[in-house]
């Protein structure tokens, strides 16, 4: 099992790219949430971690979580409001955010829960490593995964509005570091956070993903090799849940490779990493090719092997 911990959220998405005034559309959302989707989409067992309100907007969230096959226990429910996340989409599609965060039921996890015996892996990242006091509870979740030897995957996906200051959290991050096995980054994330590939690798990761857009993914291993694919050719609708398809396509391609552990991860060469990547690639390629965070399905990636 894969579990994936952090917010969902309720994403309010223009209905025209480059109008800031055009109707807002509200769609379920959240990095993690995302995440949990296309995992339990592509055919892994998954759950989600998270606390979620009871207001329309989190049972709304709850019954997609459900609708998808992704499993519930670990999650925790509470009164305060949903968070809200107003994109404004550019003419190529690509998407910022302004939050609404204050008082929101997400970021007042805790404490985290136990994990199943059945977890091999454990997803963090956005938002719900920012916003106190829910991040040092995910981050005690990250530590005891880390100890009991799981694999955890790191997608920071910064969002620069919520950090108010970028050097204490640039140091945080380094201290992540010691406990993560996977780190995938988008090309503007690993800038904001000062591109010390070389460094972050030598803090722990056994391998850093980058996602270069339609130019494609690069991996960097421990030794410092390296191994890129292109892009998938695609007309853009927009790029929500692109990156968090494939930090799904990843763990999903490991696990269906059964090198779903520390030690796997480590010992895969460059050339193993070439078959996941076009995968992760091809997976997005589909999320981006309609609108909002809607990740393919297994049977829509026909003849793309995850386990080549």
């Amino acid at each position: 099992m894969i579990v994936v911990a952090g917010e969902a959220l309720i994403d309010l998405v223009p209905d025209r790219r480059g109008d800031a005034l055009s109707p807002l559309l509200p769609a379920r959302g959240g990095g993690p949430f995302n995440t949990a989707i296309a995992l339990s989409r592509l055919g892994s067992p998954t759950a989600f971690c998270s606390r979620i309100s009871t207001d329309a907007f989190g049972e709304s969230l709850v019954a997609r979580l459900r609708e998808e096959g992704v499993g519930l226990g670990l999650l925790q429910r509470g009164p305060e409001p949903t968070t809200l996340a107003v994109a404004a989409l550019s003419e190529s599609g690509s998407a910022d955010y302004t939050f609404y965060v204050d008082g929101t039921a997400d970021r007042l996890f805790g404490p985290p829960p136990e994990l199943p015996p059945a977890t091999a892996a454990v997803s963090f990242g956005t938002c719900s490593l920012v916003l106190e006091p829910g991040a040092s509870a995910y981050e005690e979740m990250m530590r005891t995964a880390a100890a009991r030897g799981l694999v955890v995957a790191l997608d920071p996906n910064i969002r620069a509005g919520l950090i108010p200051d970028p050097g204490a959290y640039r140091r945080r991050f380094a201290a992540w570091l010691p406990h993560v096995t996977l780190l995938k980054l988008s090309e503007e994330d690993a800038d904001w956070l000062g591109g010390d590939v070389t460094g972050w690798l030598a803090a722990g990761p056994a391998a850093v993903v980058i996602t270069r857009g339609g130019d494609g993914l690069t991996v960097t291993t421990r030794d410092g090799a390296t191994r890129a694919v292109p892009g998938e050719p695609v007309r853009v609708v927009d790029t929500i849940g692109a990156g968090d398809t494939v930090n799904a396509a990843l763990l999903h391609g490991l696990a269906a490779r059964g090198a779903l552990s520390p030690e796997a991860i480590a010992a895969m060469a460059p050339d193993d990493w070439g078959p996941l990547l076009s995968f992760a690639a091809r997976a997005a390629a589909v999320t981006c090719s309609r609108a909002g965070a809607e990740p393919p399905r297994a049977s829509e990636l026909a003849g793309a092997d995850p386990g080549a």
